[in-house]
């Protein structure tokens, strides 16, 4: 990370203004925060342009010991300041984000006790916090509920998934008032989930709303380190409360001291396009320690022996006649990687452990992450990767054991490291609601849940041991993404929610992808595994059965395909697709073998939430331009205008658009390839089919 300059003054006030009210406005004054204490009890709004984003809103934590932060609290100092600065990430979706807030820092008491709240207000929403320093008097710093509200609308619907469920953040979104967030809402309008869903009523973030006064805000949390994931409660009239994910014994939070909270963040914009511009998440992350050499992490896009387990269905993951993880297929897989520009390839399926039932309650056998299948060799084949400029992406499916795989942490980093690894995609299978086994400190088995402080806490010691060893995680099946690959770097990239393998084995529906921007997305990139070009007819009934299964299809054309390289960031892409089926597209092949990971500058043409998206890039490392535009189950007839592009300069452009007769479900695999000269003033007129999209390679000539 590189800081390019900072601006910093600090003005500090002595009193709270009339009724004990305080308001702190952004740099550009559009967005506003209220902050009061009345009858001991402290709230907060927000505006936007003098228009209501969140009402009048309860703060507060209760920790254990009937020690209650949320009432009989007086204001003892509020302090402001102002910061600007500039930073450049290593890599990313722009080379210089800036990083521009108002801050205020309330300091409340009770008694003899202290608590802040640290409140930053940006040009595009409020982001605050909770930090309770030692004090003699607290006995216990443990968290039975954070109280924190966002009083919203009623009239106010929401893009959103249910929390406290069986399968992550694998889901399909709803689209609801916020009132109606329920599983019994979800199950009736989206899919059963009610033979496996404990807990409460509530809402994954990031959260997504559009308010009835237009404005679209998305609620979500930063830096989330050694605390539990929020969710957001409905609790009526337009009401929603943070709902901590508990330990098993009902604690939210357990800390041996001082409490610092993740920020809780409010994302304003006036249109669905702005959403996807904030860099709010990653501005309240920090940068790496200084100590500390990321240089070795490196972006790039990788192959896999995987779509033919998780897709085609030709091949397994453990032992048998039609293992995937076999020496000869993939020394051939790393020859295509490399001759065609790949920088890595994954295999999974390579280690002892996995059988025909490993899937998916947690219960499997336990997986070895330091041995080997017998037909398969790590030496000979990270040798042989590593000399055609391929290095081996590892895998390491928990099964959601997670002790299993803490006992064997450094064995395996350590096994890959020897080998030249770089990468591991890391998995956490477990469908279970609340089904992550832990021997408490009585030696009793309990269990957990995924997304709760325990969890937190497995994964941050996960991604701090691979940087140790100078290996970047791709991890599946995560916490969701709060900012800290800021710090981490080698955090490369995670999946976290409804991707691409669900068209292998089920169905996302067309419009599913027409969302993840606007929701997913907004938390950091996504390991989507996008590039899919046998849309139909692709899998078989079973690896012993070779009968064409007619009703697997991928709800897509092979230009949206395309266009998700522009569209979903990660720095780290995988080509998803089978070698032969790219081999039967090479012109359209050519477009994700050239396509950057790595990028400078990004520009919003156009979108409205599952609709349509059309974004462009700028390439890092040249002039050149990347756009992706997708849509729903509805054509599109565009006139593109090119006047984001540099005055005065002319361009190449390789355009991959739908044909006439292309259609996500019945002709998906037609596409047509045009090439001409442009400017920024040229206006080009074509079509995204149903379930399509389009891709363009806008190239500098000199």
């Amino acid at each position: 990370m590189k800081k390019i300059f900072i601006v910093f003054t600090l003005i500090l006030f002595t009193s709270c203004g009339m009724n004990n009210q305080v308001v702190t406005k952004s740099p550009d004054s559009s967005v506003e925060l209220s902050f009061k204490v009345n009858d001991g009890r402290p709230y907060y709004s927000i505006k936007k342009n003098n228009k209501i984003i969140v009402d009048e809103s309860l703060l507060g934590l209760m920790l254990k010991n009937n020690l209650d932060f949320t009432n009989d609290l007086e204001i003892k100092s509020i302090s402001s300041s102002s910061h600007s600065s500039k930073w450049s990430p290593t890599f990313g979706e722009e080379k210089n984000i800036l990083n521009e807030y108002n801050q205020m820092k309330v300091l409340l008491s009770k008694d003899s006790l202290e608590m802040l709240l640290l409140f930053k207000i940006f040009n595009d929403g409020v982001a605050f916090k909770y930090d309770v320093p030692n004090q003699k008097n607290i006995i216990s710093y443990n968290i039975i509920d954070e109280k924190t509200e966002f009083n919203l609308s009623s009239d106010d619907k929401a893009w959103w998934i249910p929390a406290f469920s069986y399968r992550r953040y694998e889901f399909l979104h709803a689209f609801s008032s916020v009132d109606s967030i329920s599983k019994k809402y979800f199950s009736k309008n989206v899919e059963d989930i009610s033979y496996d869903s404990l807990g409460i009523d509530a809402a994954h973030t990031p959260f997504t709303l559009k308010k009835k006064n237009g404005f679209y805000v998305t609620i979500h949390e930063a830096n989330l380190v050694n605390y539990s994931s929020m969710t957001l409660a409905p609790k009526g009239n337009g009401l929603l409360e943070a709902e901590l994910y508990p330990w098993s014994d009902g604690t939210k939070v357990k800390l041996n001291s001082n409490i610092s909270s993740p920020w809780r963040t409010i994302q304003i914009a006036e249109n669905s396009s702005d959403l996807l511009l904030s860099n709010m998440i990653l501005n309240l992350n920090d940068d790496p320690d200084e100590e500390i050499d990321f240089s070795w992490v490196k972006p790039g896009k990788y192959m896999g022996v995987w779509w033919e387990m998780i897709g085609t269905n030709e091949s397994t993951w453990w032992p048998s006649a039609n293992h995937g993880a076999n020496n000869k297929k993939v020394t051939e897989y790393i020859d295509f990687a490399s001759e065609h520009g790949f920088d890595g390839l994954l295999v999974e399926g390579w280690n002892e452990g996995w059988h025909p039932g490993w899937c998916c309650s947690g219960n499997g056998n336990p997986f070895s992450f330091t041995k080997t299948q017998r037909d398969f060799n790590l030496p000979y084949l990270s040798e042989y990767a590593l000399d055609k400029g391929i290095r081996l992406v590892g895998h390491h499916e928990t099964g959601g054991q997670i002790q299993n795989y803490e006992n064997q942490l450094d064995d395996a980093f350590s096994l890959y490291q020897k080998h030249g690894i770089k990468f591991i995609k890391t998995g956490y299978v477990n469908d279970v609601s609340k089904n992550i086994k832990r021997i408490d400190e009585n030696g009793e088995t309990v269990f957990e849940w995924h997304h709760g402080q325990y969890m937190i806490n497995h994964m941050q010691r996960v991604i701090e041991k691979a940087a140790e060893y100078e290996i970047s995680i791709i991890k599946h099946e995560p916490i969701k993404d709060t900012g800290l690959r800021r710090k981490y770097p080698n955090f490369i990239s995670r999946e976290g929610a409804k991707g691409q393998e669900f068209n292998g084995f089920s169905s996302n529906g067309v419009n599913h992808i027409t969302i993840l921007p606007f929701t997913r997305m907004l938390s950091g990139p996504m390991d989507y595994t996008p590039g899919i070009f046998k849309l139909n007819n692709f899998r078989y009934v079973s690896p012993d059965n070779r009968v064409i299964d007619k009703n697997a299809i991928v709800p897509s054309t092979i230009t949206k395909e395309l266009a998700l390289y522009v569209v979903l960031y990660s720095p780290m892409q995988m080509a998803a697709d089978l070698p032969n089926h790219y081999l039967a597209h090479p012109k359209a092949f050519e477009f994700i073998k050239n396509v950057p990971v790595d990028w400078s500058e990004r520009k919003l043409i156009d979108s409205e939430i599952g609709s349509h998206l059309i974004i462009a890039r700028r390439d890092k490392y040249s002039e050149n331009w990347y756009v992706g535009g997708i849509t729903n189950e509805n054509e599109k007839i565009l006139s593109f205008d090119f006047s984001f592009l540099d005055e005065n300069k002319n361009y190449k452009l390789n355009l991959f658009s739908d044909s006439s007769d292309t259609h996500w479900r019945d002709n998906p695999m037609e596409y047509q390839i045009s090439n001409q000269e442009i400017d920024s003033n040229s206006i080009l007129e074509f079509r995204m089919a149903p379930g399509g999209g389009f891709a363009m390679e806008i190239i500098l000539q000199h």
